[in-house]
């Protein structure tokens, strides 16, 4: 798309951010509502998204808010047609939704395993495969998977450490295989950000969570904890058309060079 002065430009597009009822994912899906997309707010529950879709339309974006577990197959198909009959074919898909089931290894359960690369693997995969025959067709698309530091390995989260290891093999494979149809797939490692997820992360440790926000910080270059704008001007950017020949990528939005 071009604008009136004949600039590419994303403006008008449709994108699918999941896990945005809050967090990352809702301050990722007001960041693109405010780059000119229009963005289906995609939650397990369909009401949770609606505050993120609220704040969208106040601002004067457009938004629907569509709840579908993105690991059931049949559900993430669901929601990309109703996406597409209510908004549009989408050409832009944010893979955000996550869950944490934290515990060293000899107490993790195969239940906690397997609901953590549901969401995170799985969810990614089928949405991706729901989502990309729009990219081709249009010969146009923006996939942008969020990892995490925790990727390098980290303390009782085998399961989500593996997970987000897993989506940057996948981010790498999606560029390879749809870059000739004018998609990208670029990867987002973020460090710590302040987030319901991460203060359930205080809460298992038994830790005030502005002593914990404290003692994180002091380990970051930069002095401070990251915020889920952090993440998404760095998704703004990979979702540009100034993005178009960065593919493949993994960028780690941490405040320093690691965790």
């Amino acid at each position: 798309m071009t604008d009136t002065a004949g600039v590419a430009t994303t403006s008008g597009r449709v994108a699918i951010v999941t896990g945005a009822a809050r967090g990352i994912g809702a301050a990722t899906a007001r960041r693109l509502a405010a780059d000119g997309l229009a963005v289906a707010v995609l939650d397990l529950e369909e009401a949770a998204a609606k505050a993120t879709v609220d704040a969208i339309e106040a601002d004067g974006g457009r938004a629907l808010a569509v709840g579908a577990d993105v690991a059931d197959a049949e559900q993430a198909e669901a929601a990309v047609a109703r996406v597409t009959a209510e908004l549009g074919a989408p050409t832009v898909l944010i893979n955000n939704a996550g869950v944490t089931r934290d515990n060293l290894l000899f107490k993790m359960t195969e239940q906690d395993w397997d609901t953590v690369m549901g969401v995170h693997l799985r969810g990614s995969f089928l949405m991706t495969r729901a989502v990309q025959k729009h990219m081709v067709e249009q010969k146009w698309g923006r996939v942008v998977n969020l990892s995490s530091t925790s990727a390098l390995g980290n303390r009782g989260q085998a399961n989500y450490s593996t997970a987000k290891a897993g989506l940057q093999g996948f981010t790498k494979t999606l560029a390879i295989e749809l870059g000739k149809f004018g998609v990208t797939a670029n990867c987002i490692a973020p460090g710590f950000i302040v987030s319901d997820m991460t203060k359930a992360t205080a809460e298992r440790i038994g830790e005030d969570w502005d002593t914990y926000v404290a003692a994180r910080a002091a380990q970051i270059p930069v002095a401070r904890a990251g915020q889920p704008e952090d993440i998404a001007h760095a998704v703004s950017f990979f979702v540009s058309e100034a993005a178009g020949f960065v593919s493949g990528q993994v960028l780690y939005v941490a405040g320093g060079p690691k965790a």
